[in-house]
Formats: C-alpha cells, sequence, structure tokens
C-alpha cells in the first residue's frame, strides 16, 4: 500500500526543518572547530563570532537544567508536529514558520542531547550570544504569529457600513 504523498506544504515544512538543522548543525561545528571557546573573530567590530557554550536555556537561564531542558525541548517539538499536522495547508507563512520551529528546536535538542549544552556564537556585543536555531526560532514564531493575528484579521469579511 502506497501512502500519499507529500503536498507542497508538508514538503516545505519538512524541507525548511531540515535546511536549518542541517545548517545549524554544520554552523555549530565549523565554529567549534575554528574557535577555541571564548575566542572571537574578526577581534573587533559590530558583529562577530564567539565562541561560547550554553548548558541554560534562553538568555542563559536555568543552567545546568540539562535533562529537563532536553524533555521540554522534545514536549515543543512534538507539540509544532501535532499544530502543523492540524494546520490547514493554504497557509504556506505559518507551514514555513513552523517548519523552522521546528528545524531550530531539533538544533538545539541534538547539542543538548550529544553535549550536554548548545554552542552558540552569533555575537552582537549588545545582546546575548545566540545560534542560527534560535534565529530560526524568533523568525518561525514571527511568521506563526503574523499568521495567527494579521492573516487572519484580513481574511475576515468586512461588515458592511
Amino acid at each position: 500500500m502506497r501512502g500519499e504523498p507529500i503536498s507542497a506544504g508538508k514538503g516545505a515544512f519538512f524541507l525548511a526543518a531540515a535546511m536549518v538543522l542541517l545548517a545549524d548543525q554544520a554552523s555549530k561545528y565549523a565554529v567549534s572547530s575554528l574557535l577555541a571557546r571564548g575566542q572571537s573573530w574578526p577581534p573587533g567590530g559590530l558583529i562577530r563570532l564567539t565562541h561560547v557554550t550554553n548548558t541554560g536555556s534562553a538568555f542563559g537561564l536555568f543552567q545546568n537544567q540539562t535533562v529537563p531542558l532536553i524533555i521540554t525541548a522534545a514536549i515543543g517539538a512534538a507539540a509544532i508536529l501535532l499544530f502543523f499536522l492540524h494546520l490547514p495547508q493554504t497557509q504556506p507563512g505559518a507551514t514555513l514558520g513552523l517548519g523552522l520551529q521546528l528545524g531550530g528546536a531539533l538544533g538545539n535538542l541534538a547539542d543538548r542531547v550529544r553535549l550536554g549544552q548548545v554552542t552558540d556564537f552569533i555575537d552582537l556585543r549588545v545582546w546575548p550570544v545566540f545560534n542560527l536555531a534560535d534565529s530560526a526560532i524568533v523568525v518561525g514564531v514571527g511568521l506563526l504569529l503574523y499568521y495567527l493575528v494579521l492573516a487572519r484579521r484580513q481574511e475576515r469579511p468586512q461588515a458592511p457600513p
């Protein structure tokens, strides 16, 4: 028995998640291989790569809570998948947003499971150091919020004057 073909929306979801996961893991590997922990490149400048690790969550909260953070990330990834399965396939922005979130969640989850910490390296100097997975999650949340708030508002028929 053959399964049902993957629709364009489902394909975009899984492609976005896979691309984020691969780019995130490759960038973390490159930074870990090329920079010692604490080292920055270039040494000066507004934006630089700085190799740091984080045993906590965003902004360094919940340090040394690896097991609870792994469980939370796994539950979050499952929730993203469930939400995606119930999302109308006519919403490409929301589908892409969820794919970005899943790829980011899996990227940081892979670090926690493999290393017990997350590798961060994007250093804006006025914000805590972060990584591609974090960026994908933030962009994905923004796309999903747009869909849930603004796009739905535009879809509603306007009441006659």
